[in-house]
């Protein structure tokens, strides 16, 4: 969908949808991570994973007791056994289990050969060497099998997933203390027009502080990305185009706030078709908040422009836009972090549009939902997260759950 130009106004019936829009953007455009890079352990939380991780061995190498007890043969049944040794951890067993015999075990320590079972401390009663059990052990019990965690060549991890706590602990595990990720995208951020001054000056009659670029610039370090701020691009074609050609010398992709709709202000369009192909892609979504959106690229460098308005701006990069900077980053399948809920009061939207309602939780974990005003900067700091309604569903009634997504473009 080409851009429309100043004068004209957005056709409804030629908006595209989220999901036809994305695909139509990155269909058009070859979205790719800016390489990879070799990172130590201590260094790779928050990084995308550039390569499988594959196991080489069984993990656990041994079969390790989940219990305190007694590693014993379970066909001795419920007859006293003999106690012939402590198994200690970090240590190999100190020899074999035979008939009517046990020995000492931790929790995590390696059964020795000939044991089937571990028996644990509270099911027995020792008498000097010689061990009673008051509970009938059978095999398998209480201990963790060789190979039960990973068998080699598991693909435990893919690439594109982003490395937690938990994928550090596999990493360290499996003896991977050099990853390889993708490098973090550099992504350059204009604020566009003439009413904006810096957070620290004070604002004159029908100026407004510059609060949409951190906004944007923290969505975007959520999702992996590097910042790089530029200065304000004031209400000119120019002046535009002149900031995104910088941008582009400096950052993998352009994000611009504001002049993205079709008033006589609005010069982002235009400008981005100025620098070359594919230029703007999509220009309009048949959402709520933020319908004046445009995605663009010059060759395969994205130029997205988010409109003006700062809840606008900020659903549009966590709920739609952020999807093509988890490419640019690398990132495949993240989850979204979600919380399930009650509507505690109506939600409406319009037919064959996507609404994407803030909402508060209350102490009864119902949903309700906040007046949508675009224009407000505190509107989503108050908000818990936003319920998406429509476009084949437009009304959801008191009582019927509801999935509040989280803002702030991380994974649950």
């Amino acid at each position: 969908m080409r851009a429309l130009r100043p004068g004209a106004t957005f056709e409804t019936e030629r908006l595209l949808a989220p999901a036809e829009a994305l695909a139509a953007y990155l269909g058009a455009v070859r979205v790719r991570p800016p390489g990879t890079e070799r990172v130590g352990l201590d260094a790779a939380f928050g990084r995308i994973l550039a390569h499988d991780a594959v196991t080489e061995a069984a993990y656990p190498a041994d079969d390790r007791s989940t219990m305190d007890g007694f590693a014993l043969r379970s066909a001795d049944g419920d007859a006293p056994r003999r106690i012939v040794g402590t198994i200690r951890m970090g240590h190999a067993p100190p020899g074999p289990l035979r008939p009517a015999e046990a020995m000492r075990i931790p929790t995590g320590g390696v059964l020795p050969p000939g044991a089937v079972a571990v028996l644990p401390v509270e099911d027995a009663t020792e008498r000097g060497d010689e061990l009673v059990p008051t509970a009938m052990p059978a095999a398998g019990d209480c201990f963790t099998p060789r190979g039960d965690d990973m068998q080699p060549g598991d693909v435990v991890l893919r690439a594109g997933r982003r490395i937690a706590a938990a994928e550090l602990s596999v990493l360290a595990t499996l003896g991977q203390v050099g990853i390889e990720v993708y490098r973090r995208p550099r992504v350059a951020i204009v604020s566009t027009g003439d009413e904006l001054v810096p957070p620290g000056e004070l604002p004159g009659t029908g100026q407004v502080r510059d609060s949409n670029r951190w906004a944007i610039a923290g969505g975007l370090i959520a999702l992996g990305c590097e910042v790089v701020h530029l200065p304000r691009a004031i209400d000119d074609a120019g002046a535009i185009r002149d900031a995104i050609v910088a941008g582009l010398a400096l950052a993998g992709a352009v994000v611009l706030t504001a002049g993205s709709s079709v008033g006589a202000r609005d010069h982002v369009p235009a400008a981005i078709d100025a620098l070359g192909p594919p230029g703007v892609v999509v220009h309009g979504l048949r959402v709520k908040p933020g319908k004046p959106t445009v995605f663009g690229a010059v060759g395969t460098q994205p130029v997205i422009g988010l409109p003006g308005n700062p809840t606008s701006a900020l659903t549009i990069l966590d709920a739609i836009a952020s999807e093509i900077f988890r490419a640019l980053t690398g990132e495949c399948g993240a989850r979204r972090a979600t919380i399930a809920a009650l509507a505690a009061e109506p939600f409406a939207g319009r037919a064959g549009w996507t609404w994407y309602i803030p909402v508060v939780l209350d102490a009864s974990g119902g949903a309700r939902p906040l007046t949508l005003r675009s224009s407000h900067t505190s509107l989503l700091a108050r908000a818990d997260g936003y319920v998406v309604v429509g476009p084949e569903r437009t009304r959801i009634e008191p009582g019927e759950p509801v999935t509040v997504v989280r803002y702030g473009g991380g994974a649950g």
